[in-house]
């Protein structure tokens, strides 16, 4: 099986369609996106996020083979600086289009329920569809849960499928809350916290 080692820059292009394969089921994304030529759309959104913001905190871990990642923020840099946010938008406008100001106003619901204090933040996570079933995420997400453990620090995400919930409840994370976005009009996400180990 492939090795886990961290991601460089060299890797956003495939890792990036490794990402858009992993999440063309995914009912946040298909509520937020365009769905014209949304392998496009998800394969743009995936590279910006790698190359402008995970990348640089070199807490992206995949395999050998690039089939999956985990796109990791560490404490206290999971939010977006303002300066970082008006750079994004022309970015963000070409990717979503019309769909910005619903996806905007989604954003601000999970950013607004993100937990307090030091904790390592998993922005994402996924395994082509291939791959899938085969322990890609469990290897990537393994280097990140480690340090938290010895560093003693929780580690939070958002899923957007109910049916992985029981895959991050083998890690240690635990549902604190569903969020259902715009009140509602689009789809839950489960908010979900690991304390260390």
């Amino acid at each position: 099986m492939s090795e886990v080692r961290k991601a460089t820059m060299a890797d956003v292009e495939r890792l990036s369609t490794a990402l858009a394969s992993a999440f063309d089921d995914d009912p946040v994304f298909g509520f937020l996106f365009p769905q014209k030529d949304r392998a496009t759309t998800y394969k743009a959104f995936f590279s910006r996020e790698l190359a402008k913001h995970y990348l640089r905190y070199d807490e992206v871990w995949t395999t050998d083979s690039l089939n999956g990642a985990a796109l990791w923020a560490p404490p206290e840099k999971w939010r977006q600086n303002n300066l970082d946010t008006i750079k994004a938008l022309p970015s963000f406008v070409r990717i979503l289009g019309r769909a910005l100001p619903r996806a905007f106003r989604a954003l601000l619901e999970v950013e607004a329920a993100h937990p307090p204090g030091p904790h390592y933040y998993l922005g994402v996570l996924g395994t082509e569809a291939a791959s899938q079933g085969k322990g890609v995420g469990s290897k990537v997400l393994t280097p990140v849960l480690e340090r938290c453990d010895r560093e003693g620090l929780g580690a939070y995400l958002e899923s957007s499928k109910e049916k992985n919930l029981p895959f991050y409840n083998r890690h240690g994370f635990e549902v604190t809350r569903e969020l259902p976005l715009l009140g509602g009009k689009g789809p839950s996400v489960w908010l979900m916290w690991r304390e260390p180990r």
